[in-house]
């Protein structure tokens, strides 16, 4: 990953980002899923320009999406743990680079739909309410400093 380090490690001191995880219960296009999303919130959720991943042999894209809440004055970003479409940058030549077409933002968690963003410090998730019998509850997870994935969220942030 090409993104330029904006901190000095050593004199600045970051702290953990907390992230929501979530699962889709059945597969169903993102125009549907945030559909039923804002029609039970008062948030809506719009379309933004794609998190762009750049490997070494692709460039990958993400759909992200966003809304504020009127209240709280917090922001929401969905973005898609899987990359949507791939531009490739030049031939791969040697044999197992690690690279493929298609890209998870958490390779670990490749059953994860989309990553949950919020501007605030300490994100409360529960104000946005998912639709019933379509989503799992979403699940907290804690990025640290050093993973790459947090990097990318404060370049876009």
């Amino acid at each position: 990953m090409e993104i330029q380090k904006l901190y000095d490690l050593g004199e600045t001191e970051f702290e953990d980002v907390t992230i929501g995880l979530v699962r889709l219960a059945k597969n169903v296009p993102d125009h549907e899923f945030f559909f039923k999303v804002n029609q039970q919130n008062d948030l809506t959720f719009k379309r933004i320009d794609d998190l762009i991943y750049h490997g070494s042999y692709y460039d990958y894209f993400f759909p992200r999406f966003e809304a504020y809440h009127k209240f709280t004055k917090t922001c929401f970003t969905f973005i898609s743990n899987r990359s949507s479409e791939s531009k490739q940058k030049k031939l791969q030549t040697e044999l197992f680079t690690g690279e493929e077409n298609i890209k998870f933002l958490l390779n670990n968690h490749i059953e994860v739909q989309y990553i949950l963003h919020s501007s605030e410090q300490f994100p409360d998730f529960s104000v946005i309410l998912l639709p019933e019998n379509l989503v799992f509850p979403i699940q907290d997870y804690t990025l640290g400093s050093e993973e790459e994935l947090y990097q990318i969220i404060q370049y876009y942030e």
